[in-house]
């Protein structure tokens, strides 16, 4: 059974990424280890099927900074809230699994939301329902389902930025007939 043949300029983000990653692997990026690390990707790309990254072309660097502040923010803020629930409530703490539907049906951002959820102390990203583009969310400190509500929201909040960064025409359009404001 042989599978469609994928062009270079497709699964060039790929290959980089995978070049980048052998790089700081070995912790070595000089030309040689770079060159080999490229001659693997290649194969790696080529025999192994890995789905294609399919990138939108746009790019909004004017999302991307107040994006950038906003999770730092979130990132310190969830940090020193998690430290206060360890010390105050510790194992009494309530967690829950919640389910959070995104808009997109984008894999691209459907991963860069859920890494960036992921990234945020006080929840992990347990699995991800491609079909539905779904996230399941191992969540600290839920104990009532304004709580759970309140989760989806940051949520979907977070991906509405990632769609304004970086989705496609058609997800921004979506968004922007919901009405979503920042």
């Amino acid at each position: 059974m042989s599978r469609q043949r994928i062009p270079l300029i497709t699964e060039l983000p790929l290959v980089v990424w995978l070049v980048l990653v052998w790089g700081a692997l070995w912790q070595d990026f000089g030309v040689g280890n770079l060159a080999f690390g490229a001659i693997l990707a290649y194969v790696v790309v080529n025999f192994f099927y890995l789905p294609p990254v399919e990138l939108t072309g746009r790019f909004n660097v004017l999302w991307l900074i107040p994006f950038l502040g906003r999770f730092f923010l979130k990132l310190v803020t969830a940090s020193a809230e998690v430290f206060w629930l360890a010390l105050t409530r510790g194992s009494r703490l309530r967690n829950a699994v919640v389910a959070v539907t995104l808009r997109s049906h984008s894999d691209f951002l459907v991963t860069a939301t859920g890494h960036a959820i992921s990234l945020i102390p006080g929840s992990l990203v347990l699995e991800v329902d491609r079909s539905t583009s779904t996230l399941y969310l191992h969540c600290l400190n839920v104990a009532s389902a304004d709580d759970a509500a309140a989760i989806r929201r940051d949520v979907r909040a977070t991906e509405a930025w990632l769609i304004r960064i970086m989705g496609s025409r058609d997800d921004l359009a979506a968004l922007r007939a919901e009405g979503v404001r920042r």
